[in-house]
């Protein structure tokens, strides 16, 4: 360090320094000591030189400037528990790049700890929240987030060659501009080079050796289906010395349950649109019908009360871990962690993928593959610290280069080319498909950080991943997942009239059904039902939600069929 000081005089000695003291871990943070100024000394010479050059559509902006600098990002998931720092793939980003980031995940309700934000507009740089949320919309309106359009033009063009024309055009606004980018995004174009290979994180699984024990029953029917359950219930009446539960379903919430809403409708195939016009599909006969086999199902003590009460995504994935169920219709991508901890212990007590819930007719399951939605969306606040990296960092995070950084980490440590393709080295990859979370700890990669991950990129690296026990539910979805696209972003404004009445449909529909599923009778169930729907069919602002959604609709099909890329 001695000698780089005597030669602080010429600026790229000056940068060597520099990028040592960034290699170390000093961010520039509040010290007292003299490395500190040192350190500022250069950065501020840096940046000095940095803004000579101007961005460039060819090349990525935050090449400009990668002195060290601290980004906060809000992750609207309570249960996303990952750092930065101190694994290869965040190490690596941080020394290339300059970025550091600080997670703020919501330690309870998620969206009371935004609303909060929102009301006191004390929004952090970042914010990564699921696309489907109010939250995207009240910030949008609000005037609380930044174009991202109009951030690339003034700092970083780079952004319009990696960003793909459909998804942002899927996600202009009526003022012209676009505000989010989404990850796990796949347009009409990704579906016809990628399709044969997409999945679905919807699933009905069983626990392989009660189900082998039992004969492999079809539960695709509600006879057996619910003989199944009983069956294992009779057989297997506990488990480690804590009682058996025979079906597991997603978290009931103010909105509904996933289980019991989208993904049995899916398993169903029950369509959204019939001619042209958007279908109710909580009033099909058939959906009732399961819905009915579900109200059985507790009758006959087979959903015991915790199933209603608790089954948050902690005390879900803890159940899962101890193979307390015997079947679930859940989001597998959920839980590949813990069944790869139980397959390693004994790959007969693992969750495998069967034919669940059918239709009379036995259609194949329509499930929902990655649509141009995509799963979440980033959003740069008005409260970002700085413009400019916060936009060269998105555009790298979204580009080829950055997903390949998030996936296999820092080539010639966790990945090389190997057989002239880019791929994990082999320690690598056993650790990732036998200890997820060592390997997370350890590596970081694999998109531990999802936010801005292309889920179609990754498809050039994955040699030598199709490991079990996740290869035997992915490829059950296979050829079953679809592109549901147009139905994504039909919800009226939530700022409106009407918005806010579907909200409030929304939530009675989430408070009825489990007094459906509880009802002592089918006819009272059917009492339960009529009044639900007599309750929103009444409400003045029934009509308009109606042709709201049908008119998003009508416009997502015509945006589908004009996509760049088509």
């Amino acid at each position: 360090m001695d000698k780089l000081r005597k030669s602080a005089m010429l600026l790229l000695a000056m940068m060597t320094c520099w990028t040592l003291a960034a290699c170390s871990g000093n961010f520039g943070t509040s010290s007292n000591g003299s490395a500190e100024d040192h350190t500022n000394s250069n950065a501020n010479l840096i940046e000095a030189d940095s803004s000579q050059k101007k961005p460039s559509p060819d090349e990525p902006a935050w090449k400009l400037d990668t002195t060290p600098i601290t980004f906060d990002w809000y992750i609207n998931f309570d249960w996303f528990n990952s750092k930065w720092g101190g694994n290869v793939v965040s190490d690596y980003i941080t020394k290339k790049t300059g970025v550091s980031l600080n997670f703020i995940v919501p330690a309870g309700d998620a969206s009371e700890k935004l609303n909060t934000m929102m009301a006191a507009r004390s929004l952090p740089d970042f914010i990564t929240l699921g696309w489907y949320e109010e939250a995207v919309q009240k910030m949008i309106k609000g005037d609380m987030m930044l174009p991202l359009n109009e951030l690339a033009d003034q700092y970083d063009p780079y952004f319009f060659k990696v960003a793909d024309p459909a998804k942002l055009s899927w996600y202009t606004q009526a003022d012209g501009n676009v505000y989010g980018y989404p990850n796990a995004s796949s347009s009409p174009a990704d579906y016809q080079k990628y399709g044969q290979f997409f999945t679905s994180n919807q699933s009905f699984v069983v626990r392989k050796d009660m189900y082998e024990a039992l004969g492999k029953p079809d539960m695709s029917t509600p006879e057996g289906f619910l003989g199944a359950l009983k069956a294992a219930k009779e057989k297997f009446p506990e488990v480690d010395g804590q009682p058996l539960i025979p079906i597991g379903l997603h978290e009931f919430t103010e909105t509904g349950n996933y289980s019991l809403d989208a993904y049995l409708q899916n398993f169903l195939a029950i369509p959204q649109q019939k001619n042209g016009k958007l279908y109710d599909r909580r009033s099909d006969p058939t959906y009732l019908k399961w819905l009915k086999v579900f109200r059985q199902a507790n009758e006959d003590g087979l959903m015991p009360t915790d199933v209603y009460l608790d089954e948050k995504r902690l005390e879900k994935d803890e159940k899962i871990s101890q193979g307390r169920y015997f079947a679930m219709l859940y989001q597998w991508s959920d839980f590949t962690e813990i069944n790869q901890a139980l397959y390693q212990k004994d790959p007969n007590k693992v969750y495998i993928a069967i034919d669940g819930p059918a239709n009379d007719a036995h259609d194949a399951p329509t499930l929902a593959g990655n649509g141009i939605s995509g799963w979440t969306v980033t959003l740069i606040s008005k409260n970002v610290k700085d413009k400019k990296r916060a936009i060269a960092f998105l555009s790298y995070l979204l580009s080829e280069e950055g997903n390949k950084d998030l996936y296999l980490g820092e080539k010639g440590v966790t990945y090389d080319t190997i057989d002239g393709k880019d791929q994990f080295l082999p320690e690598v990859l056993h650790l990732l498909n036998s200890d997820r979370q060592a390997f997370d700890s350890k590596y970081g990669g694999s998109y531990m950080y999802w936010m801005l991950m292309d889920t179609n990129m990754k498809l050039a690296w994955m040699t030598g991943m199709d490991a079990e026990p996740a290869k035997q539910i992915a490829d059950w979805t296979k050829g079953k997942a679809i592109s549901m696209s147009e139905f994504d972003i039909l919800d009226p404004d939530p700022t409106t009239k009407e918005g806010i009445a579907e909200d409030q449909h929304i939530r009675l529909w989430a408070e009825t059904l489990p007094k459906l599923l509880m009802s002592k009778s089918d006819a009272e169930f059917d009492e339960l039902f009529t009044e639900f729907m007599n309750s929103i069919t009444a409400d003045p602002e029934y009509e308009a939600i109606v042709a709201s959604r049908q008119a998003a609709y009508e416009r997502n099909v015509q945006k589908l069929k004009s996509s760049p890329n088509q």
